[in-house]
């Protein structure tokens, strides 16, 4: 569902929010993450833009967050990469979503996918005997009404999943992120430890 742009953007932050208050080159953090870094410096330039980074030149500049990672919603991190202008050279992925939404375009794709092939259950022919609810053939009025109905349902459980979505990238923080990223290393070390709190 993540862009690559997303993700890259996502694992940098990650990167400079490991040490907060240490500078960072695009360079640095490009090898570090192993990331294209013109891709890179485009996306760390939409990042400042939106103050999720500060900026210094010189030998001893580069990057560091503008601001604590808990403080740094992933909507924020979402918005700034994804909704401003043309996308980076070799990212197709991202797109304006139609519903002004500032998650991944690519969320409309997975509502449809999740809705495709919903239909309501046939209705039994209330004139017969015995029912037989799947071969009970409906007038042009009834397969209307049973049209717009399930166009309201699905269209509703979109809603729904978009706002739910929306509501969760708006709480989970880049904090979160970190935390979830040092309980994987841990997890994948030889002592096979977690990281718990």
């Amino acid at each position: 569902m993540l862009s690559r742009s997303a993700s890259h953007a996502i694992r940098a932050l990650l990167e400079l929010a490991e040490e907060p208050l240490r500078w960072r080159s695009v360079r640095e953090l490009a090898e570090a993450q192993q990331l294209p870094e013109p891709l890179l410096e485009q996306l760390m330039l939409r990042l400042r833009r939106a103050s999720l980074l500060e900026a210094r030149r010189g030998r001893l500049g580069g990057y560091r967050l503008a601001r604590p990672a808990a403080a740094i919603p992933l909507a924020a991190i979402l918005e700034a990469v994804l909704s401003r202008g043309a996308s980076p050279p070799g990212d197709r992925t991202q797109a304006a979503s139609p519903s002004g939404s500032t998650v991944p375009g690519r969320i409309e794709e997975v509502l449809e996918l999740a809705t495709l092939g919903f239909s309501p259950p046939a209705r039994p022919d209330p004139g017969s005997r015995n029912p037989t609810p799947l071969a009970a053939p409906l007038d042009a009025g009834e397969e209307r009404a049973d049209s717009d109905a399930a166009s309201r349902v699905t269209g509703a459980l979109e809603r729904r999943l978009r706002q739910a979505l929306e509501r969760e990238l708006a709480r989970c923080t880049l904090e979160e992120l970190l935390h979830d990223l040092r309980s994987a290393r841990a997890a994948l070390s030889d002592d096979g430890g977690l990281l718990l709190g």
